[in-house]
This record gives C-alpha cells, structure tokens and sequence, in this order.
C-alpha cells in the first residue's frame, strides 16, 4: 500500500522520483531571484530607471502589494495576508508536487516554478516587509508594473498549468 502524502514528505518517498527534479528547480528560481534582487538594490537608486534596450529598464520599486500593486496603499495589513497566503499557497504546491505521477512533467515543471516564485517573494515580504521589483518593461510611453524573476517564474508556471489543463489534457 502506498504511504500517504504527508508520510511521503517526511520519508522522501514519492510516487514520482522526479518531484526532486522540480523541488531543484524552484530552489534555483529561489537562489536566482534573491540574487538579482540583491544586485539591484545594491545597483540602483529607487525608481530612477537604467536604459538596458529601448523598451527595458532595470527600474528599482517596492511593492507592498500583490500583483500589480493591489492593496499597496492599505497601511500595512496587508503584508501579513499577502505572507500568509504565500505561505499557505507554498505548502499546498509542495503537497500536489508529491502527488504527481509519473509523466505529469508539464504539471511539474509548472508547479516547480511557482513554487520557487511564490517562495523568492515570500523571503522578500517576511525580511523587508514589501518585494523588491526592478524589471520595467515599456513601450510608446505605457509601463507594464515593474516586476521581478520570482514574479516571471509565477506567470511562466501559470501559463503552463493553464495550457496542460486546457490544450494538451484528453479527458
């Protein structure tokens, strides 16, 4: 009989010994999205922008809100809803990583790198209170909202979630 999910994290038994494969994944977003955004708050002075190609700045922000800056301006409460629910969303990601079966690597990678996102961004609202975003994508005087690599790993593994449920799934 096969152990149950909360005996396979513990024992690191896993229906599908590829999970590790993605649980390294997301550690490597984690590492590359702390790093970067070290270096940035190292390198740039607040919101004065640094011309890399004519539609991208490195741009440095603080967002204390969510994705597009909800909720930045609502006093500081916020920072622990958005900690907690990263937190909360972190775990259940772990959890269905060690559900996969084997073959569901679409699933995997995607869940692999919205867990090192979600993870890069919760280490940022836990030690300074708000994320540091610095990559400012623009054209014909429109900014897309400054965001950061653990944010990109967020938006590339929901894509990829979205076209295995919708697209590459037979049911």
């Amino acid at each position: 009989m096969m152990a149950t999910t909360s005996e396979n994290l513990v024992t690191g038994k896993s229906r599908n010994p590829v999970v590790f494969a993605w649980l390294a994944l997301a550690a490597v977003i984690i590492a590359l999205d702390l790093w970067t955004k070290h270096l940035a708050v190292q390198s740039l002075e607040m919101f004065r922008p640094v011309e890399v190609f004519s539609w991208l700045n490195l741009t440095l922000a603080h967002n204390t809100g969510a994705a597009f800056s909800l909720l930045a301006q609502a006093g500081g409460w916020q920072r622990w809803l958005f900690t907690g629910l990263a937190a909360v969303i972190s775990v259940v990601l772990l959890v269905w990583l060690f559900r996969l079966q084997r073959g569901e690597w679409r699933v995997g990678l995607a869940l692999g790198l919205v867990l090192g996102g979600a993870i890069g961004n919760l280490v940022d609202r836990i030690r300074l209170g708000y994320v540091v975003d610095f990559i400012d994508v623009h054209a014909g005087g429109w900014h897309w909202p400054a965001f950061n690599i653990a944010d990109s790993a967020i938006t590339c593994g929901i894509i990829l979630l979205l076209w295995d449920a919708l697209v590459t799934r037979k049911d």
